[in-house]
């Protein structure tokens, strides 16, 4: 029989249970117990909603108390030494590897964090050393198991596989070949295979994306090696071989060769790979399809994947199961919690549950001919749907589609070279050695959201919540000049996220009410959805940041989001090139810089955490990637005068092989994040003459941890070795939305004191 699956569900739970659960954990608000039986509850639902939507088989394991990566190193027992000090159980040592911070146990330098290949969500990368050993901690796996067989369902395991596990982990200390490690890998591999055959379990599904990777030769040689032996450890399992984010390519016959009992290909990405796949197959082979979207929110066309697949589903029969594309993690829980959307957009969209839906009735418009009256009807509203979206006049403007169509490479410079822009900016700002700022946000209290709730709901006024907002931002304003910093920010009270505050204003953006997705931990962001071409209506920070700057002489910097981020941090439109649609998005941010500096704004930070992230897997496409991707923020900031100092901000990435692309980006300043790896992503810079000014990160903000000044002064001594120190800012990592202000005025405190003596010792020099 055709089976239905999915690679994994969301777990943060559709009204955010798990992240609120954790953060009383972790806030000593509630305990252990109340902790564990939320995850348990939501393991149960999700494994419930599952089953009811149809599918074959549940998945299993996907459940993650903070990241799925991080739970894999811990099953293998691959744990950093400096969490083996024996300062708190295996419990709250696993949140010191995610936070560097738990309800007990010392504080420490938590492990990195880096974006999953090019989603927006992140994970806790593995810490691996040349002598690793691996002991497996099969617990939390084996007891999920037993829950959902408890429960009836029929179970399938995901576990990451080993030559990934390996790709995306990071060496301890000096660089060594993580592939010397994969024998003793693969022993413990084999011993959990063992331990699941005896569990009545059929299939375990291995994940592994690096294939869709441009490998070398040793990288391919360990999936031969790894499969060949995997297969015959003795284990009575079936191996469901599952890749997602793109397609195969010239991993296609290495791929089709490994001996193993089934494959997932992600249809979505890969485009019609899977065709020519499932000709290459064993008769005892099965080939998973995974033709719905996992990583957008736009209903599928099933008359059209109805038509592609039906030559696969004649000759493969009941070796054919039909899937997402990938796990449905990276997408909101369920589309029948929004009553925001007008009924025309909402009929366009779907999510998580949604497209459980979507398989299961592609499954039966596949199987069942003639087609049972209720099938038709289903299939023909859903064809009536797709079609409406592709006719309505609100997705295309004339106007917009001119303007960038009528761009010229001069609309992306700026004038004057860098290094004449910084003797007019440094004349107006007047700023000393070392400057300090901040990225951004500041903390986002209980109050603060509470009035933006109020507000969208009607309680309060206009008048009386520009008026809270403005004493918030006044209240900003008077901490930093306290705390003595250089370059000033308002704080973004009014923002409730960095891509969703401008996606409500813009048009041909929408943002929903309950569509959460899970960045990192407890995290989560909701992303608004691109539907048709960009316009902005009006100024959207213009009025925030000139009444912040009347409150100081010192320069404050006016905040926007850069267009790259704003398009990858988005669900986008799926019917034109990114890249116009990056483009429209630049337009919309270049009318709202030119008029940020004509309101007084002398400096202008225009983030652009997630440039890297777009980074196409094949690195065959990175080149036209980052020529568009540059020029587009290059166009957003270029329409200012030299004086006006133009900042961006990048994190959660490495940037060692795309530096030559951002120094192209001409920002004045740049600020990174560097903290959590010790000033080791500067190394870049040891063959690599940055141009201009850069803020590396002295603390991280993503753990609760406060910075020392010694430990500040340390890093910036680090940075100071591979950047003029006359060229160096002084920042945190991040912004400071998520942190308390005890912690952040201490921070800040010991950050302007590490500055001050930086000076001294400058001066002394």
């Amino acid at each position: 029989m055709v089976k239905t699956h999915i690679p994994g569900f969301p777990r943060i739970g559709a009204q955010r249970e798990l992240k609120f659960t954790l953060e009383s954990y972790w806030h000593g608000k509630s305990s252990r117990e109340q902790l564990v039986e939320t995850a348990k509850t939501l393991r149960m639902q999700n494994w419930n909603i599952q089953a009811e939507s149809g599918m074959d088989l549940v998945t299993v394991n996907d459940f993650s108390l903070y990241d799925q990566v991080l739970d894999h190193s811990v099953l293998l027992g691959a744990i950093p030494e400096r969490f083996n000090d024996g300062s708190c159980d295996s419990f709250d040592n696993y949140f010191r590897m995610a936070r560097g911070r738990a309800p007990s146990g010392e504080a420490t330098r938590a492990c990195e964090m880096t974006k999953w290949f090019d989603t927006n969500y992140h994970y806790m990368v593995p810490e691996l050393s040349p002598n690793q050993s691996f002991i497996l901690n099969p617990e939390k796996l084996l007891a999920e198991i037993a829950e959902a067989q408890q429960l009836g369902h029929q179970v399938k395991p995901v576990i990451l596989g080993p030559v990934s596990y390996l790709w995306l982990a990071k060496s301890a200390g000096d660089e060594f070949d993580r592939l010397s490690l994969l024998p003793a890998l693969l022993d413990s591999y084999k011993g959990l295979l063992k331990l699941l055959a005896r569990k009545n379990i059929d299939w375990v599904q291995i994940d592994e994306p690096a294939l869709v990777l441009e490998l070398d030769t040793r990288w391919q040689e360990a999936y031969r090696e790894t499969y060949q032996s995997l297969s015959s450890c003795g284990a009575d399992l079936k191996i469901l071989l599952t890749t997602y984010f793109g397609a195969l390519e010239k991993n296609f016959d290495l791929t089709n060769y490994l001996p193993v009992d089934g494959f997932h290909l992600d249809a979505v990405r890969g485009g019609d790979e899977f065709i020519r796949f499932s000709e290459c197959l064993r008769s005892d082979q099965v080939l998973s399809v995974g033709a719905i979207d996992g990583r957008n929110i736009w209903k599928a066309d099933i008359t059209a994947l109805k038509e592609r697949l039906a030559p696969v589903a004649e000759r493969l029969g009941d070796n054919l199961w039909l899937s997402s594309s990938c796990s449905l993690l990276h997408v909101p829980v369920d589309l029948e919690q929004e009553n925001g959307f007008d009924s025309e957009l909402c009929s366009w969209l779907a999510f998580a549950r949604q497209k459980l839906a979507e398989i299961a009735l592609l499954k039966q418009v596949l199987l069942t001919q003639p087609q049972l009256a209720d099938t038709a009807e289903r299939l023909a509203q859903n064809l009536r749907d797709v079609t409406a979206r592709t006719q309505s006049q609100r997705v295309h403007r004339i106007e917009v589609k001119s303007r960038v169509h009528t761009l010229t490479p001069e609309d992306g410079e700026r004038g004057l070279a860098y290094a004449e822009r910084a003797v007019k900016q440094q004349q107006k700002l007047q700023l000393p050695a070392f400057p300090t700022t901040t990225i951004g946000s500041f903390p986002q209290t209980a109050d603060i959201r509470s009035t933006r709730a109020r507000y969208r709901k009607g309680e309060i006024d206009s008048s009386a919540y520009n008026a809270i907002m403005q004493a918030e931002i006044k209240d900003c304003i008077e901490r930093q000049e306290r705390y003595g910093l250089d370059m000033l920010v308002h704080g973004e009270p009014e923002r409730n996220d960095m891509v969703e505050y401008f996606g409500e204003q813009l048009e041909g953006y929408t943002t929903s009410q309950l569509g959460w997705v899970q960045s990192y931990g407890s995290r989560c962001v909701k992303p608004p959805i691109i539907y048709g071409d960009i316009l902005r209506k009006e100024a959207m920070t213009v009025g925030w940041s000139r009444y912040a700057q009347s409150l100081s002489n010192k320069p404050v910097k006016g905040m926007l989001t850069g267009p790259v981020t704003m398009l990858q941090w988005a669900f986008v439109r799926d019917d034109q090139p990114r890249s116009e649609t990056c483009l429209q998005i630049a337009l919309a941010l270049r009318d709202e810089v030119v008029d940020l500096e004509q309101a007084g704004i002398a400096a202008i930070q225009i983030d652009e955490p997630a440039i890297r992230e777009g980074l196409p897997l094949k690195r065959s496409e990175w080149d036209f990637y980052l020529q568009w991707a540059v020029y587009a923020f290059r166009v957003s900031a270029s329409g200012v005068n030299p004086e006006t100092q133009i900042h961006t901000h990048m994190c959660y990435a490495e940037f060692n092989d795309i530096i030559q692309a951002i120094a192209d980006m001409d920002a004045d300043v740049i600020t990174i994040e560097t903290s959590r790896s010790n000033m080791e992503l500067l190394e870049v810079f040891t063959g690599f003459d940055y141009p201009n000014e850069i803020g590396p990160g002295v603390y991280d903000i993503h753990s609760p941890n406060t910075p020392r000044v010694e430990q500040i002064l340390s890093l910036i001594d680090k940075a100071a070795t591979q950047i003029p120190a006359e060229r160096l800012w002084v920042n945190p990592d991040c912004g400071l939305k998520t942190r308390g202000w005890d912690e952040v005025a201490t921070s800040l405190i010991n950050m302007v004191a590490a500055a001050k003596i930086l000076r001294e010792q400058s001066l002394a020099a």
